[in-house]
């Protein structure tokens, strides 16, 4: 009965701080999401993802510059291109780490440009080499950092993939983290297996890089979870790369 009560509450946590988090999205963002030309497959998958929401949290703006770590299908690429807007940058990391996958599935990379998004640039190199020619506000990322640990990756070298993107972030600026959470101290034991990570141990690699954990979002976290299985409970870290004007 305890656990059950437990789990209840938590389930009405969420729906709650959801509740909170929907209302107070900025029109430029729900524009953004309700974009007619983004693909339908990507719009089915918003009940569960939640870009607006998650947008609000890592506070987008328009005419921000951003590196997107690894945008795979480029869900969250088009959703970003369409916040920033015109004005704005979205610089989409493809990691050459990858390169024999690519392969092996007939992609083509970089991918070609997208007319429909101008701002969005290609960018083909080592994951550990995270770079923009200019100055970025925002280096994002989803459901990639556990992988990074893994045989497809190598794996990374996470101190020195944390440490490009803290010297590619302007003093100030913020660096996204969201992931499939593993239990609780087992670091990256599942990182292969059940395609989850300790948040503790991502907490770990960021802070050693000199970033500052500034806030932690419930948005996607799932009580009913045990860790166990691909039902998956994801964090959403926000740090910050200390000094400049943090603009909120």
């Amino acid at each position: 009965m305890i656990s059950r009560i437990t789990i209840s509450t938590l389930v009405m946590l969420c729906i709650g701080l959801s509740a909170a988090a929907a209302s107070s999205i900025p029109d430029y963002i729900t524009v953004a999401v309700s974009n007619p030309n983004r693909p339908e497959a990507d719009i089915k998958r918003d009940a569960q993802r939640k870009p607006a929401e998650i947008l609000a949290f890592a506070a987008i703006k328009p005419g921000q510059t951003l590196i997107e770590l690894d945008p795979a299908m480029l869900y969250f690429t088009r959703i970003l291109a369409n916040t920033v807007g015109p004005k704005g940058r979205v610089y989409a990391y493809v990691p050459s780490d990858l390169d024999d996958l690519y392969k092996k599935n007939n992609m083509v990379v970089p991918p070609p440009p997208d007319p429909q998004h101008p701002n969005v640039t290609f960018v083909y190199e080592p994951i550990a080499k995270v770079h923009a020619p200019e100055p970025i506000d925002v280096v994002w990322t989803t459901n990639n950092v556990h992988d990074f640990h893994n045989k497809l990756f190598g794996p990374a070298d996470m101190a020195a993939v944390n440490a490009a993107v803290y010297r590619a972030l302007k003093p100030g600026g913020v660096f996204i983290v969201a992931d499939h959470a593993a239990e609780a101290g087992s670091g990256l034991r599942d990182t292969e297996t059940l395609h989850r990570i300790d948040p503790a141990q991502v907490k770990a690699e960021a802070l050693a890089a000199g970033f500052v954990l500034e806030e932690e979002s419930p948005l996607l976290r799932n009580p009913a979870d045990d860790h166990t299985k691909r039902v998956f409970d994801q964090f959403i870290f926000k740090f910050r790369k200390p000094g400049g004007k943090v603009v909120n």
